[in-house]
């Protein structure tokens, strides 16, 4: 690989991240909706399904991307050799680590978790 990648700005991170959220929270006011006013549980559908396009499209990329370089630089098989790790692989592991670190994947399962629970709990005890 002859390009150090980069991450991606936050503000794009974060823009995913809200239309993660607000997707996981559109889908789970479907229950909520089509009971007290199932006129926009078409609109708040489309939204929250094209939201998780783009959503999904850009975990895919980012997965992609992650796992290319560290298929094209051979990074397991020289981690595995315990050979000695140039500087280059230095920084692809790097960034590797810090994309994951930054990434806000496990703040969007835990609000998909608590906002699906809360959607079931409302739907058999509160909705009926």
């Amino acid at each position: 690989m002859n390009t150090k990648p980069t991450l991606l700005p936050k503000s794009i991170t974060l823009f995913t991240f809200i239309v993660g959220i607000l997707c996981a929270l559109g889908f789970r006011a479907l229950i909520v909706l089509d009971k007290l006013n199932p006129s926009y549980v078409r609109t708040v559908w489309y939204f929250s399904v094209i939201g998780y396009i783009y959503f999904f499209a850009f975990r895919y990329y980012i997965s992609v991307k992650r796992r290319n370089i560290i298929k094209n630089n051979d990074l397991l098989l020289k981690l595995s050799q315990k050979e000695s790790l140039s500087e280059q692989d230095k920084e692809l592991i790097s960034y590797i680590l810090l994309s994951i670190i930054q990434s806000k994947e496990s703040a969007n399962y835990c609000f998909i978790f608590v906002m699906s629970i809360f959607a079931i709990i409302l739907d058999l005890f509160i909705l009926k």
